[in-house]
């Protein structure tokens, strides 16, 4: 829940933000300065995932988690110094790295820990408890109009989960699973995900997360709420964080029913429907003729719901791909790498902007036709429905 709080907070205050600090308005300038903002976060999140993976991995889930809690929560603490949007962005960067390495470490202890038939359940809680936070913060959003005066005071909350570090260390015990695999012989994580056993499995989950992680950061969670801004004017300072609300609210439910409908029918077929229900959505979301009101915020909600599920099918189906002695890094390496790809994705956005003069709905509707890939690519993966998590 915490790394979505820290996620939600950018997304409402990156506008009044750039704004403030490059002392502009105008919407292709402040599109091009988030997306690469967005990048910068991205590229940290993939660095981290692979960071602090290999770490869980050598020296235990509980307390590199603890550090990457730690990490992350300072770093967007410290954004509220920062007097240039280049220094928001190596600041989003090193608080992405503790981000990324929260996800793989979070998602291996969890799966590790519980039996394996809750596994499809949990899965979901892990993809609805991140948008729960979301929520807060978009709640935090219609609550107080985030303004060019008041952002620096929001990123500045942003330090509390730090707290959270502390707890961890002292009270949540190290998975059995990882020390079984610590003793029966030293693992070289990085060497072993791209040798020919699991060279396969890792493409394939870079892959799988690179799509829609692409769509969403490139679209709906990194674009929409700017878009639903400028539609608003100036006259509802609190639609940006409308609309996150209820981004996070149909997130939550796609999160919680994704896993579980991959443990009844399959992990490829839930795949498949979620990359062609977003491809829909989203083309038919982002067009011009909307103005906003009720239905672009009902179909906001849709979109929301669609396109976050898979956030809950990656934490159920990345673990089984990968032995215990390298699962942090592999899952934590293929999730955050496919934050890499979502970087370019929503810095191609961001430069789409300026090609269509501006207008959110063109760049967007274009970056979400990369869930056409996902359409072919998931029949070539393996399906783990009814099989153990491999030691």
């Amino acid at each position: 829940m915490f790394d979505g709080l820290e996620m939600g907070l950018f997304p409402i205050a990156a506008r009044p933000a750039i704004q403030d600090l490059l002392n502009v308005t105008d919407d292709a300038v402040v599109g091009q300065w988030n997306g690469i903002l967005v990048a910068s976060f991205l590229f940290g999140a993939a660095a981290g995932g692979l960071l602090f993976g290999w770490l869980g991995d050598k020296i235990g889930r509980v307390r590199t988690m603890a550090l990457s809690i730690a990490a992350y929560s300072v770093f967007t603490g410290a954004c509220y110094f920062a007097t240039h949007p280049w220094q928001l962005g190596v600041l989003r960067f090193f608080a992405a790295l503790g981000m990324g390495g929260e996800w793989s470490l979070g998602v291996a202890l969890v799966m590790e820990y519980w039996p394996e038939k809750l596994r499809p359940f949990l899965a979901g809680v892990i993809g609805a408890a991140a948008n729960v936070g979301f929520l807060a913060i978009a709640v935090l959003g219609m609550t107080f109009a985030v303004t060019p005066d008041l952002w620096r005071w929001i990123m500045l909350a942003g330090a509390a989960p730090a707290v959270l570090a502390v707890f961890i260390i002292l009270f949540i015990p190290e998975s059995e699973r990882w020390k079984r695999s610590v003793s029966a012989g030293a693992a070289k994580p990085i060497r072993e995900i791209f040798s020919s056993a699991l060279l396969g499995p890792t493409l394939l989950a870079i892959c799988f997360a690179s799509i829609p992680l692409i769509a969403t950061w490139g679209g709906v969670s990194g674009f929409l709420p700017l878009w639903a801004d400028q539609l608003a004017g100036e006259g509802n300072p609190y639609a940006k964080g409308t609309t996150q609300v209820l981004i996070s609210i149909g997130a939550i439910i796609g999160c919680l029913a994704a896993p579980v409908i991959g443990g009844k029918i399959g992990r490829r077929p839930v795949y498949f429907g979620l990359c062609l229900l977003s491809l829909m959505i989203c083309q038919f979301l982002f067009r011009e003729w909307w103005e906003y009101g009720f239905y672009f915020l009902f179909t906001t909600a849709v979109a929301g719901c669609l396109t976050a599920a898979f956030y809950g099918w990656l934490p159920l189906y990345l673990p089984e791909l990968f032995p215990t002695r390298v699962r942090a890094t592999g899952q934590g390496l293929s999730f955050n790498f496919g934050r890499i790809f979502a970087a370019i994705g929503a810095m191609t956005t961001g430069q789409m902007m300026g090609f269509f003069e501006g207008s959110y709905p063109r760049a967007c509707s274009t970056i979400t036709l990369v869930y056409i890939v996902g359409l072919v690519l998931i029949w070539f993966a393996p399906e783990t429905k009814g099989k153990p998590l491999p030691d």
